[in-house]
């Protein structure tokens, strides 16, 4: 009993020193997982699922952007100036000279691989700025979806845009009428970016078991991928990479690594998807159109991405992994004189497509801008003349 009393005590205090959570007591937060995974975060927090959504700093505004790339103009009247003010940097519109809206840079979404999107705070409402800068032409163009004609700063950032940009934000929904809601988020209550409970689930148990137990180095109390079935793997990243034509039945916030995404999603018939899915968010479906995938029992997402990696751009070794199951493949002359194949697989055989669903348009001109994303549908595409 004595050593049963000794046992529990030590778990106690363990459990009492980590810090708390927003999402409850099973959770402990990424700042208790660098304590046993230092080189894991170190390679975490420069990749893109880390990076998927932050606070924003004039630091990082200032690195990306030159002080002359800060005017877009709409038209000879109108214009949004990126300006230094006290308290921070704004996004402000004139019309004929005359300040009419400014609202201050708050959040970053995107890694900037391919762009950043900014966001303001408006009491417990969270909206999108009106421009975005786009990696491909290393300036500002308007935000995907927004109109050219004019600036506009009224449209919302809700919950569900974050459940897949961040790993939990608390909200409140007040039905307003018997057909339409209202939702407010804490601001304070929000965990940027993708963190390692979002993937491996609550961790708050397994911390205290190593922190207790260290001579212990089998993972215990955690979900290890190694573990889970292939069509769990496939929904663990399906939650934020399985399309556009899917309608959310409940907060996917909740899902945990081995649930059945079928039970948090159902598909939408009248929206993009089907035999022709969007290139944009829809990386595991066409992955499962794809050869290597129905030809395989094992490949999954993981067999070329690990989430701790930050490799982004390295078609080298992304290409290596392509080889490693396809050592005997033949290829035409044509194909053989672009070069060492080796090096790149990647741009040949998942090309970089233009999306539908998302165009941006770049000041001065008249027509949108295609923004081109990795195609996961792995082909054999035609050789570019």
């Amino acid at each position: 009993m004595a050593v049963v009393i000794i046992i529990l005590s030590r778990c106690m205090n363990a459990a009492d020193q980590l810090p708390k959570d927003i999402r409850g007591e099973a959770y402990t937060g990424a700042a208790t997982c660098v304590k046993c995974h230092k080189d894991i975060e170190q390679s975490f927090t420069h990749n893109a699922h880390g990076l998927t959504s932050k606070p924003i700093t004039e630091q990082q505004l200032i690195q990306v952007f030159a002080p002359d790339s800060n005017v877009f103009s709409y038209d000879g009247h109108q214009k949004v100036v990126i300006e230094k003010r006290a308290g921070g940097i704004f996004q402000v519109a004139y019309v004929d000279g005359k300040e009419v809206r400014a609202e201050k840079f708050d959040m970053v979404f995107g890694s900037g691989e391919k762009a950043y999107t900014y966001a303001y705070w408006k009491g417990k409402k969270l909206y999108e700025l009106p421009l975005s800068s786009f990696s491909a032409i290393r300036n500002w163009a308007i935000s995907p979806g927004f109109p050219k004609q004019t600036f506009y700063y009224d449209r919302p950032i809700g919950s569900r845009c974050l459940e897949c940009h961040a790993s939990y934000v608390d909200k409140k929904i007040t039905q307003t009428s018997g057909v339409s809601t209202d939702e407010e988020m804490e601001r304070g209550a929000l965990i940027y970016g993708i963190d390692c409970e979002r993937c491996h689930g609550p961790g708050r148990q397994h911390a205290v078991f190593h922190l207790e137990n260290p001579e212990e180095k089998t993972a215990k109390f955690i979900t290890i991928y190694k573990t889970l079935s292939r069509k769990q793997k496939m929904d663990a990243c399906g939650v934020c990479h399985s399309g556009n034509a899917l309608v959310a039945q409940k907060s996917v916030f909740g899902f945990q690594p081995g649930d059945n995404l079928d039970d948090f999603y159902a598909q939408d018939f009248a929206g993009f998807g089907g035999a022709d899915p969007d290139v944009h968010g829809n990386q595991t479906e066409m992955l499962k159109g794809s050869n290597c995938y129905r030809k395989s029992k094992t490949m999954t997402c993981q067999s070329c991405h690990s989430t701790h990696e930050n490799i982004k751009g390295n078609l080298k070794i992304y290409s290596q992994r392509c080889i490693s199951c396809h050592q005997d493949s033949k290829h035409s002359e044509a194909t053989l004189a672009k070069g060492s194949l080796s090096n790149n697989c990647i741009d040949c055989h998942m090309p970089k497509i233009p999306s539908k669903l998302i165009t941006f348009q770049q000041a001065g001109k008249a027509d949108l801008s295609a923004y081109l994303l990795r195609s996961h549908h792995i082909g054999i595409y035609p050789v570019n003349k």
